[in-house]
């Protein structure tokens, strides 16, 4: 049974990494999915993620969406509701990481990072709560928000404060929709990965930073793509109905060691 057939899902930064595979994975399970994101083509290689979707059967559009622009965002969810008549799924996932210390951050570094973590999260959850108090409530929801946050904004992480400080306001964003919309029953959770290893070039395939995450990770192996897609799935479907607010830690046990 497909757990998500005949709903509408939005994914941003979906072209590559995690974004990519929620994205498919949704597919997978029935959604009608808008790829959403400033580029085309995946940076791990293969098809771009609507045609991956697409050649396997299932439902996708592509739309360009920069989503540190409120105009962007806008226009981004007026067009998938256009098309397919809804938006029940939100997952913000798109992000911009810099890695420097508070005293070598400039501020232009500093507002390109909050741009799209801080200030594109809150853009995109406002835009998708205003869609879906329009909606009627169907089983237990009018809409579902999953925020792809970071074990960055949970834990202290070495020359991160930047990135670390827009993920702690993503995590924080989670917990005040949840209580401030949970009863139009608007349900908003959070999935915090910890080391994935996607292929996309960078912290990825840094061999350095791979074999320190090793040590620091209890299980044996660090994260895949799916790890965080099949999380996402969860809290996107119906089975994790009475969960809200709820920022779940995809890290291998690292931030419970």
């Amino acid at each position: 049974m497909n757990r998500l057939a005949g709903k509408v899902a939005i994914v941003t930064g979906a072209a590559s990494g995690i974004g990519r595979a929620i994205a498919i994975r949704f597919a997978e399970e029935g959604a009608k999915v808008v790829v959403a994101d400033i580029i085309d083509k995946p940076k791990e290689g293969g098809l771009p993620t609507e045609q991956e979707i697409i050649s396997a059967g299932g439902q996708a559009m592509s739309l360009h969406c920069d989503i540190s622009k409120w105009d962007d965002v806008d226009a981004m969810i007026s067009r998938t509701v256009q098309e397919w008549g809804a938006l029940d799924i939100m997952v913000n996932n798109a992000a911009h990481w810099t890695t420097t210390r508070l005293t070598d951050t400039s501020p232009d570094q500093w507002r390109s990072v909050q741009a799209v973590n801080s200030d594109g999260y809150f853009y995109c959850c406002k835009r998708a709560v205003q869609q879906m108090l329009t909606q009627p409530v169907l089983g237990d929801a009018r809409g579902r928000i999953v925020n792809i946050t970071s074990q960055h904004g949970m834990i202290g992480a070495p020359n991160d404060v930047a990135y670390g400080v827009g993920k702690a306001a993503s995590v924080y964003l989670t917990r005040q929709i949840a209580t401030d919309y949970g009863r139009e029953h608007i349900i908003c959770n959070a999935v915090a990965p910890g080391r994935i290893v996607t292929g996309k070039p960078g912290v990825s395939t840094d061999e350095a930073g791979l074999a320190i995450a090793r040590q620091r990770t209890p299980y044996p192996r660090l994260g895949r793509s799916n790890d965080v897609a099949n999380a996402a799935l969860f809290l996107a479907s119906d089975e994790a109905s009475f969960i809200s607010g709820v920022n779940l830690m995809v890290d291998g046990g690292w931030s419970a060691s």
